[in-house]
């Protein structure tokens, strides 16, 4: 069975997820990455390019790819809720733990992030606190009803948010 990290930008999937295969000796996979590695360029440009249905089109086909394995981290991306079979197809082989966080949080983890060169298109084009908030609002049910687990990373470090993930998983999971 495999652990499924969702959650909205920046709530600490990947480093999350990194830890938690370090820890629990499994292979760690995040989708985002997988998906820029076999486009060749990176999610910006296939949505500049191509448009966002075509962004999730590529998504929703690895979610099934990768939710056939087992024994695995995955990290994915925060929007891959919004459609329920990606919900189903992960669920199916696999424990979902919803990382969460405030928005003022999530929004200081992107702008840390966009001053070390990582950019990330707007969702909406509002201004970036309010796109935070009017997305987590619209996904939050979404991301409640996937979810197992519900981690609030706002206050934690990346290793406590592990170290959470590892004391509530059933015992099947624990290695």
């Amino acid at each position: 069975m495999n652990i499924v990290l969702i959650g909205y930008r920046c709530s600490g999937k990947t480093a999350v997820g990194k830890i938690l295969a370090g820890e629990l000796g499994r292979d760690f996979l995040d989708t985002d990455a997988l998906i820029e590695e076999n486009a060749g360029c990176s999610i910006e440009t296939i949505i500049s390019r191509d448009g966002w249905d075509r962004f999730r089109e590529i998504e929703k086909r690895l979610a099934e790819g990768v939710s056939r394995g087992d024994n695995l981290v995955i990290a994915t991306g925060g929007g891959v809720v919004m459609d329920e079979e990606n919900v189903k197809n992960l669920k199916e082989n696999g424990w979902i733990v919803w990382l969460n966080g405030k928005s003022e949080v999530l929004k200081e983890r992107m702008d840390k992030e966009q001053r070390s060169g990582k950019i990330r298109l707007s969702l909406t084009g509002a201004d970036p606190l309010e796109e935070i908030k009017q997305i987590l609002e619209a996904r939050t049910p979404l991301y409640e009803q996937a979810a197992n687990l519900v981690v609030d990373t706002t206050t934690l470090s990346l290793r406590e948010v592990a170290a959470s993930v590892i004391k509530a998983l059933p015992k099947v999971l624990q290695g």
